[in-house]
């Protein structure tokens, strides 16, 4: 893995997504987007030859890194074999992926349905939650991400949703616990489940029980900050839903595969939901895959009745061949428990230990390869480093992180006021010291701005 300089070729890529790609999330002519040559393991590099540790895992999807020779094999097996074929027909390396799924999510979570990808998994979700209660209307929780389709954007609670909010989309958010920034003004964990409980349960019969098929909850929140919630919260939601005869749906497209340090998030709190959305690390992201995990009795919905939603690459061959192959390493490697060790004896020691050197960070959370640290200006008074859905001049100090972190071979994920450590779930100690160390110095950054 020795990157070779190639300005020139750098220079005709660059310039070739200049002028005709279409970025998301973006003002087209304020972003500069790096152009990059390769990749392989934990590593990225550009056309200069510089080379980047990937704290984001892309977009928290490469689990097992760049380019594994045992998927990357398995694509290419497939693609000789049976390039794609139409969802309507059973395909060996769809069956497989379908097996292995549900052979490793919680209860009776045992029929797959496959999509492209974690929004259309979310969307698919919520249709099977409305048809097989007859109801309208699904809860999501503030500070959440839930995909970029219409039904997915309206169910986010980040500010993502505010431009494409139809406002007549059936949905209703409600707050989610977060003790650091305590919405009910608890001061212990112990509160803030009670009373976050307390909160749905008034949220459901203010909107009428009848009227509600859903309430979907991020197992971990991802993008919205890595908040895992309380002991007893999950269980507590579990039994409400149950109570009302509402679909509980745990959407574990960030959290899943082996990220947490356990197959599936859900697995830490003992709880099986109605529906579970995955993505990203059920094949680390080497071809587009995402899917709905779905009980038997909402299955059994649609045992006679069809179901009416379908997509034309539904469970692609060289997506699920790649699903096979990454579930697979993952058994043979140890990846699920190499996430759990890196978390316990590297990562969140390494990130405690910097929260105690930096009067930046107020707070540190995660678990397993799945970190957030919460950058303050004021650790009194919690003022986060940048005000809430900052732009421009306002974000300036996470600006300032950002750039001293990429200046030191660091690729930081940043979302608002924080910064997460979320690199693939096989990152060596060795690779996770070395971010740590640039992490540390990048701080020192973001402490000058700090009171």
């Amino acid at each position: 893995m020795t990157p070779q300089p190639n300005p020139q070729a750098g220079a005709a890529v660059k310039a070739a997504d200049r002028a005709h790609v279409f970025h998301s999330w973006s003002a087209q002519e304020l972003i500069d987007p790096l152009a990059v040559a390769g990749a392989e393991g934990s590593y990225f590099w550009d056309y200069e030859g510089k080379r980047y540790l990937d704290f984001t895992s892309g977009l928290v999807f490469t689990n097992i890194g760049y380019q594994h020779p045992k998927v990357v094999a398995a694509i290419q097996e497939q693609a000789a074999t049976l390039s794609t074929f139409a969802p309507a027909f059973a395909v060996e390396a769809r069956s497989e992926a379908a097996r292995l799924i549900a052979e490793r999510t919680p209860g009776d979570l045992d029929k797959i349905f496959f999509t492209n990808g974690g929004a259309e998994a979310v969307e698919n979700a919520t249709r099977m939650a409305r048809l097989h209660t007859g109801r309208p209307k699904v809860l999501s929780a503030y500070r959440s991400y839930h995909g970029a389709t219409s039904t997915a954007i309206n169910l986010t609670g980040d500010p993502r949703r505010w431009p494409n909010d139809l406002g007549a989309a059936g949905v209703v958010h409600f707050w989610a616990p977060f003790l650091y920034r305590s919405p009910f003004h608890s001061d212990s964990e112990g509160q803030e489940c009670e009373r976050a409980l307390q909160h749905l349960e008034d949220t459901i019969a203010f909107e009428g029980p009848a009227t509600i098929a859903a309430v979907i909850l991020e197992t971990i929140p991802g993008t919205a900050g890595i908040m895992t919630p309380p002991p007893g919260y999950l269980a507590g939601v579990r039994e409400i839903c149950d109570r009302y005869g509402i679909v509980f749906v745990l959407d574990e497209v960030m959290a899943g595969f082996g990220r947490t340090g356990k197959w599936f998030a859900a697995d830490h709190y003992e709880v099986t939901p109605d529906l579970m959305t995955f993505a990203k690390g059920v094949n680390s992201g080497y071809v587009p895959l995402g899917g709905v995990a779905i009980s038997g009795a909402i299955a059994e919905t649609f045992a006679r009745r069809p179901y009416p939603g379908g997509l034309t690459y539904s469970g692609h061959p060289l997506a699920c061949a790649a699903a096979v192959a990454t579930i697979n390493v993952m058994e043979e490697e140890g990846v699920v428990g190499q996430a759990a060790a890196i978390g316990e004896r590297v990562l969140g020691p390494g990130l405690r230990e910097l929260a105690e050197r930096h009067p930046s960070v107020g707070e540190v959370r995660g678990t397993g390869a799945f970190w957030a640290l919460e950058l303050v200006k004021d650790r009194e008074t919690r003022e986060p480093l940048v005000p809430y859905n900052a732009s421009g001049e306002a974000n300036a100090p996470m600006a300032a992180f950002g750039a001293a972190a990429k200046a030191r071979g660091l690729w930081p994920f940043i979302n608002m006021n924080r910064t997460h450590v979320v690199p693939p779930c096989n990152i060596t100690e060795a690779e996770a010291k070395e971010g740590l160390a640039a992490l540390d110095e990048a701080l020192s950054v973001a402490d000058e701005h700090t009171v």
